[in-house]
């Protein structure tokens, strides 16, 4: 029976949620791990500029269908002219299930692909809870979508086999010193909805899914293998769009402890900076990739998306954890005439002479960028045209 959405959803649009989760097919079943040793990381094509720099922006919940809000656009084009990034990801729920052919699946990601591809700039996807939405109607699963995703020139994403998921990579960015990679871009699948049961017993709250055991063992592996490969451990930024349990222990401090009072002590203790305006929607079960990540030392961020409204961003016992905030205009926001003041991006200021290499991150609002916040929609009259079809490249 398809489930429906708990009242305390609040804000959240859930689009589809019927046979999305209809078709969740085992989601939090155990699975086992990939049997084959971990590859060497996907070549990438990027580096470091001469001056040991590397530049990131996040973008996330676009979650539109193929007539955009122009306002989702104008911050994506502003925000790349600004800031000059070297890449660039689209960290889930890139579209929303408000389609009906799988031609305009197509059209939606090429609308918000379409400013990093005229500006040449590098860039991947990780999928979210709502990206696979529409394939009841339209067909458009999630493999279908990788494969559209990866024939334009400037994609980066990989068609990692034999691990949950899809869109699993790790892409490393070259030492302009000659020395190997200096810097490991992890993109995580972090699933789609629960299931109605697990082991025999009802799921009573609508959740999420989140990364499964043998992802967390695939980032290991790769982990190890780019040690070995650069005889050192390397530096990184994690990206996938559901967050984690820990992203509400760092806000309040505590696993356990979830008040006012706590978070005024872990505002201090974890220099965390923005907003919470919404519960973390998390999965009922964590993965331990935070506990890993911690374990290997070579991740220095892990940032989701999700929680539209959401922009916090802390030190969480060594790993910067959090948030980018929702870009899209046209799904919920906050409340009333402040429904877009969030509305925005995530930039990270990488320097391989910084310890760590991740120097900074901070946020980009649509207020920054002089983009009008009214809370009308303003469509595009119509989609941008499509490329031509080009040969998927050899990687």
């Amino acid at each position: 029976m398809p489930q429906t959405p708990s009242p305390s959803l609040g804000r959240r649009h859930l689009l589809g949620l019927g046979a999305a989760a209809a078709t969740a097919v085992g989601a939090l079943a155990v699975r086992p791990a990939a049997a084959a040793p971990a590859p060497a990381a996907e070549d990438s094509g990027l580096s470091f500029a001469a001056d040991g720099t590397f530049r990131v922006v996040q973008f996330n919940d676009t979650q539109d269908n193929h007539r955009t809000d122009v306002r989702t656009l104008q911050l994506m084009e502003r925000t790349l002219d600004r800031e000059k990034p070297q890449f660039v990801v689209l960290n889930g729920d890139v579209v929303n299930g408000d389609m009906t052919t799988a031609e305009q699946v197509r059209q939606a990601y090429n609308n918000v692909v379409l400013p990093m591809e005229e500006r040449r700039i590098p860039w991947a996807v990780t999928f979210g809870n709502h990206d696979e939405d529409s394939a009841p109607a339209t067909g458009m699963t999630e493999p279908k979508i990788l494969e559209f995703l990866r024939s334009y020139p400037h994609n980066r994403n990989a068609a990692t086999r034999g691990v949950s998921g899809h869109a699993n990579s790790v892409l490393t960015v070259r030492s302009p010193r000659g020395r190997g990679p200096g810097l490991a871009l992890w993109l995580l699948d972090s699933g789609r909805y629960s299931p109605e049961t697990v082991a025999g017993q009802k799921i009573e709250e609508y959740t999420y899914e989140t990364v499964h055991a043998d992802q967390v063992a695939w980032y290991r592996e790769r982990s190890l293998a780019l040690e070995k490969q650069a005889g050192a451990p390397v530096p990184g930024l994690m990206f996938f769009h559901i967050p984690l349990w820990e992203h509400r222990f760092m806000w309040f401090g505590s696993p356990t402890e979830w008040t006012d009072e706590a978070h005024a002590k872990a505002l201090a203790k974890h220099s965390i900076e923005g907003e919470r305006n919404e519960r973390e929607y998390t999965a009922h079960f964590n993965p331990g990739l935070f506990l890993a990540a911690l374990e290997r030392g070579d991740v220095k961020g892990i940032f989701c998306g999700h929680d539209h409204i959401n922009t916090y961003a802390g030190d969480y016992f060594g790993i910067r954890l959090g948030y980018g905030p929702g870009t899209g205009f046209a799904t919920y926001g906050l409340d009333g005439a402040e429904k877009h003041r969030l509305r925005g991006a995530r930039v990270f200021d990488l320097d391989e002479q910084h310890p760590g290499v991740l120097k900074a991150t901070r946020t980009v609002l649509a207020s920054d960028l002089g983009i009008d916040l009214s809370t009308k929609a303003q469509q595009l009259p119509e989609p941008r045209p499509l490329p031509e079809p080009r040969p998927l490249p050899a990687r």
